[in-house]
């Protein structure tokens, strides 16, 4: 079995086995067992539905230390579009650049910046009209493991394009490397993340590697932004964020800046599972592209993001509209749409399915239907597993009995005290009559 990397990670010493995670997950990959919650690694796409649901706070993201920054000589800062808003009205783009700059990194290159370059990109390439329809977003990395887990027959709806992380990094490495002469080993190029998803995509890319090297949480780094503000705001650093590249911050925004054709925009991963639904069925043929983000709102509603999501909303809006009247000059983007190729096609991870062997899987397939028809159906979860048909699937693998069911076995019980009852009334022929 592949090893995989997971940001998510469960603090065993707060998890008190409440079964909320196992609920909302969109893979199944948590399951109850002995009072602790396991995340099966194979089936987690590191989306953060439990970090948001568990009350117990057992669910954490395992992101970079800022002392990662001693590890390079030149350190690079990619602050994320929703990043800005995250602040007050009267906090700009530049005033959070140069609080980034005096943190300690020594350049600070504009993820919104490089979302306008894929745009341009992915513009283009939907003019081409590729086929299948509709293309998929490649920007969410937690979309593209959803799909990669649950629905691998779209794949190869998703558009062969980097993220605009990946973009600005590499733009920012090359521009670093020309300047300043530095060797690639010397720079160290660090995302600020609102979600666990983006540091799971560094830590394992799609591709042979990431031009990140690695991901600081924007919840973790928001303090030490704050604090240097009010030094910050007599030093601004100029913006080069447009609004059509910081609005990739908030569903839609992506969408916006591609503008023409039929766009359609999902989020919050449930919604994201429905609409991936209906595209399997053949339902969605008439929308040329499909923007899904997995958390609600999009990345300005991550799971590491200090803001609520309703006052992250308003100021995101406020600052695109300030935005819209700026025209600062941007760098020239490379032409070559092979620089903006993901390496390759993303391979499915198939951990649903019952066996490799299609026989096998078939027989396997029989049983947990038997089993699932015999389980009360009530999804009740008190089994450790989130619904009835995962438990068979659990039995029929070999990590579940049946006795696992609250309900099973309390009809154990119940025929076994019946049981009891009617040997209890039994005696030997030698002694007398049967009692009846």
């Amino acid at each position: 079995m592949p090893h995989y990397f997971h940001s998510v990670m469960l603090d065993r010493d707060k998890c008190k086995g409440c079964t909320n995670c196992i609920k909302h997950c969109p893979t199944e990959a948590i399951r109850v067992r002995e009072g602790q919650a396991i995340i099966i690694e194979e089936r987690c796409i590191d989306c953060g539905e439990c970090i948001r649901i568990c009350p117990n706070r057992a669910k954490l993201a395992i992101t970079d230390p800022l002392e990662k920054l001693a590890d390079y000589q030149y350190n690079i800062a990619l602050p994320a579009p929703s990043l800005y808003a995250q602040f007050g009205p009267d906090v700009l783009p530049g005033n959070i650049l140069s609080a980034l700059l005096k943190i300690g990194f020594d350049e600070v290159y504009e993820v919104a910046v490089g979302a306008v370059a894929v745009s341009n990109h992915l513009r283009r390439y939907i003019e081409h009209r590729p086929r299948p329809q509709p293309v998929i977003s490649s920007a969410c990395p937690a979309v593209v493991r959803l799909m990669q887990v649950r629905f691998p027959g779209l794949l190869e709806h998703i558009a062969p394009i980097e993220t605009p992380m990946e973009v600005s990094a590499r733009l920012a490495r090359e521009k670093a490397r020309q300047e300043h002469g530095l060797a690639d080993k010397a720079i160290g190029i660090f995302f600020i993340t609102p979600c666990p998803a983006k540091v799971t995509a560094v830590k394992q890319p799609f591709g042979k590697r990431s031009y990140v090297d690695g991901a600081f949480s924007m919840s973790d780094i928001y303090g030490a932004i704050l604090q240097r503000l009010s030094d910050a705001a007599d030093d601004s650093r100029n913006s080069l964020s447009p609004a059509l590249g910081v609005g990739w911050g908030k569903t839609g925004g992506e969408n916006h800046a591609i503008k023409e054709h039929a766009l359609l925009a999902v989020d919050g991963i449930h919604n994201v599972i429905n609409v991936l639904e209906e595209i399997e069925r053949g339902e969605l043929a008439d929308i040329d592209y499909v923007e899904a983000q997995a958390c609600t709102g999009g990345c300005i509603g991550g799971p590491l993001t200090p803001q609520n999501l309703f006052v992250a909303r308003v100021r995101m809006e406020k600052l695109l509209k300030k935005l819209a009247d700026c025209r600062q000059p941007l760098p020239d983007f490379p032409s070559d749409p092979d620089y903006y190729r993901l390496p390759g096609p993303i391979p499915p991870r198939p951990t649903l399915q019952l066996s490799d062997d299609i026989n096998q899987a078939i027989t396997m397939l029989e049983e947990v239907e038997h089993i699932t028809a015999q389980l009360p159906g009530l999804d009740c979860g008190s089994c450790g597993s989130p619904n009835c048909r995962a438990l068979a699937e659990d039995i029929v693998r070999g990590y579940a009995e049946n006795s696992y069911c609250v309900f099973k076995l309390r009809e154990r019980l119940q025929l076994l005290a019946s049981e009891i009852v009617d040997l209890a009334h039994k005696q030997p022929p030698a002694m007398g009559k049967h009692v009846k």
